[in-house]
């Protein structure tokens, strides 16, 4: 079983857990489990382009959003889920500490779309918002607006 399957597997079970938790949401738990799946995906097919290993573009990109789905809360989600996602992937036990820390990282700025970070970071910034926008969602700030743009010309 290879793990860019695991962890979406386990990403499941975690989001399963976050249904119990009486917490007031501001994206469906619905949503958290298909954008973590496009998402994977959409960093896959864009790590050879951009040189990055495809198993940790699709890892990152699983568990970028690990912070709202936790808290239930998007403000201030990407550095929320900064330390949880470190223990969780630890547990996992078929990630390395290296990866956890590229993992981690990416989780904590991708928010930030106006300043250029690792290729990691970038591409699970760039998957977030290719993913985002295929469900037909427009972006509340212009730092996404224009780095979708550049994507778009990018990728035509």
């Amino acid at each position: 079983m290879n793990r860019i399957y695991k962890i979406q597997k386990v990403m499941l079970v975690k989001i399963k857990e976050c249904e119990a938790i009486p917490i007031t949401r501001e994206k469906s738990l619905d949503w958290e489990r298909i954008h973590m799946v496009g998402c994977a995906k959409i960093g896959l097919s864009l790590a050879g382009r951009r040189g990055v290993d495809p198993d940790l573009a699709a890892m990152a990109c699983a568990v970028h959003d690990f912070g709202r789905i936790i808290t239930g809360i998007n403000e201030g989600h990407a550095e929320a889920g900064y330390g949880p996602v470190q223990e969780f992937l630890a547990k996992l036990g078929f990630v390395t500490e290296d990866e956890i820390r590229q993992i981690a990282i990416a989780v904590k700025n991708h928010s930030r779309k106006g300043e250029i970070g690792s290729p990691l970071e970038e591409l699970v910034k760039d998957a977030d918002l290719i993913d985002f926008r295929q469900y037909g969602f427009d972006f509340e700030r212009e730092d996404q607006r224009l780095r979708y743009e550049r994507i778009a010309e990018d990728i035509g």
